[in-house]
């Protein structure tokens, strides 16, 4: 992975995220047993409970044994769209929720507890993107990074950078910076360089990309979304198996400066990318 994108080096995460960190990602699913065989057969997760329940049954995915992420199953009749919310570290989740709806967000969830894995917050921000807010406890967040099947990086896609850019800055403190186009996984479907860098501690840790006119047909359908950006060995190897396990592709493996990276839903549409860094 390239400089701009700040991997961490392979291991367990620090105790302690830095408040504005992508810290963990979990997918609200309709099928909770089918989508863990998915998932199981893609990553090779193996999954526990209990999770957190105060929003139904909950498992979290491991690798060797490290919590990598969490899957959850949303009641019976909600028939909201599948999709992975990435979650950003906070010392106060009920400070960090005022400060959303100061902001011009909207908190839908929270700030509640999760048994005795912390406090967290369901919010969007003012362009209406879904994102979550984790104030850990014993459960600080993904305990394994830089291994295939793990996290590797967070982007916001929406329509403009500039909308949101000063949403995030003044929630988390961030130092945005503009990144040439090049950097993103998205440059050759985006009008524009709209591409700003998140940092903290001098250090990039999520992105945000504005597409503008160029926002796919499923964006137009949902609206602006964080992106999850999952490793793997082999990019091509693992879209395949992605249909295979009935999924789709939604963008062909393909070269770009961060890796090869494919774009992909799981079988009940959520959207992630594979991404090879080549290290």
């Amino acid at each position: 992975m390239t400089e701009v994108w700040g991997s961490p080096r392979p291991g367990a995460r620090e105790a302690r995220q830095a408040p504005g960190s992508p810290c963990w990602t979990s997918l609200l699913a309709h099928d909770l047993e089918s989508i863990q065989e998915f998932y199981g057969g893609l990553f090779g997760w193996a999954f526990y409970s209990p999770g957190p329940r105060q929003l139904g049954p909950y498992v979290r995915a491991t690798i060797d044994g490290r919590d990598v992420a969490g899957l959850g199953e949303l009641a019976p009749g909600v028939r909201l769209p599948t999709a992975w919310t990435t979650y950003l570290a906070s010392d106060d989740a009920d400070e960090a929720a005022e400060w959303i709806r100061c902001l011009g967000g909207t908190v839908g969830v929270g700030p509640l507890s999760a048994e005795d894995a912390g406090r967290l917050v369901l919010a969007c921000d003012p362009a209406g993107a879904p994102f979550g807010v984790w104030q850990g406890q014993k459960l600080t967040g993904a305990q394994l990074t830089g291994v295939p099947g793990t996290p590797a990086w967070h982007e916001l896609v929406t329509r403009r950078a500039s909308a949101v850019s000063g949403f995030y800055r003044s929630l988390f403190g961030y130092d945005v910076k503009p990144a040439d186009a090049a950097h993103s996984p998205h440059s050759a479907e985006a009008e524009t360089t709209d591409y700003v860098t998140l940092h903290l501690d001098g250090r990039p840790v999520a992105a945000i990309q504005g597409v503008g006119r160029a926002l796919s047909e499923l964006s137009r359908q949902r609206g602006p979304y964080w992106m999850t950006y999952f490793e793997v060995a082999d990019t091509d190897a693992a879209a395949v198996r992605v249909a295979d396990l009935g999924g789709q592709v939604l963008r062909p493996p393909h070269e770009e400066p961060a890796g090869r990276v494919a774009t992909v839903t799981d079988p009940e549409g959520a959207v992630f990318t594979l991404l090879r860094t080549g290290r």
